[in-house]
């Protein structure tokens, strides 16, 4: 097991994750993110990645990384899966930190992955960060409590929901739902059309960001009812009275609905890089 000393409280560890998880990180990039940031109070902390084996699946991959684990899921040209667990664990002293991690289990059963571990308490705390590479054309389920989603040139049906974390969606197609209760959604839309169902993202209580390409075609619904505006590329509406909280329209030759909104928080939707 790789350990190194870190200043991270065992409250903030959950807070350990980036907004947009990078899968393209690479193993020895996060180890030396783990070991040298600082997050204010002496700790020592257990850095370890693990590689696992995954099968291909018929039916949707699924991830529950634990309290405060996260998950990245980035779509490659192989017909098979990349699996790794990013485990970070911390305690008062090295002997702590490590045997905590130790306790922390991560499972796969058919296309399942579980991740398990000791409860949190003030003495110490641990969190996994799951990434995998998967074949452009695969089912997501994924679920998490505090940790962020992050979904990369994927296409399938998918149902994604987080509590307090942010979710993030670049050049993912198909029939996907994406649900964020605290934290921001980021969807950046690629190629000229959407490919599928549709997309519905929403979040309650976070900002949204949505990026759309020139010359897209969709269906598009965004909007939020509590927050300001920031619309950064122009889109065609027809106006009634007050402008609308929410407004829909049809981009290009219009398509598949795409739906990204919030109850309260702020919408920028501008041109995709």
């Amino acid at each position: 097991m790789r350990v190194n000393r870190l200043l991270v409280p065992a409250a903030l560890l959950a807070l350990a994750f980036p907004g947009r998880l990078a899968a393209q990180q690479s193993d020895q990039a996060w180890l030396d993110n783990c070991r040298d940031n600082d997050y204010g109070s002496r700790r020592e902390v257990s850095c370890e990645v693990r590689h696992l084996a995954m099968k291909r699946v018929s039916g949707a991959i699924e991830v529950d990384p634990g309290q405060n684990g996260g998950v990245a899921v980035e779509g490659w040209e192989r017909d098979t899966i990349g699996l790794t667990a990013r485990v970070q664990a911390n305690g008062y002293t090295q002997q702590e930190a490590n045997d905590l991690g130790q306790q922390i289990k991560v499972s796969v059963s058919g296309g399942t992955i579980q991740v398990d571990g000791p409860a949190m308490h003030r003495h110490g705390g641990w969190s996994v960060e799951i990434v995998l590479y998967v074949p452009r054309k695969t089912d997501l389920s994924i679920h998490t409590e505090n940790g962020p989603i992050s979904v990369e040139n994927v296409s399938g049906k998918m149902d994604l929901s987080t509590q307090n974390g942010p979710l993030s969606l670049q050049g993912v197609a198909g029939d996907v739902r994406a649900r964020a209760q605290n934290g921001p959604v980021d969807v950046e839309l690629k190629g000229t059309s959407w490919e599928g169902a549709g997309l519905d993202a929403e979040t309650v209580n976070g900002p949204v960001d949505l990026a759309i390409p020139k010359a897209y075609s969709a269906n598009l619904e965004t909007g939020t009812v509590n927050g300001p505006w920031d619309l950064r590329m122009p889109l065609t509406v027809t106006l009634m009275g007050h402008a609308p909280r929410h407004i829909t329209t049809k981009l290009g030759s219009g398509g598949a609905t795409v739906r990204v909104v919030t109850t309260n928080g702020p919408v920028t939707v501008e041109p995709a890089e």
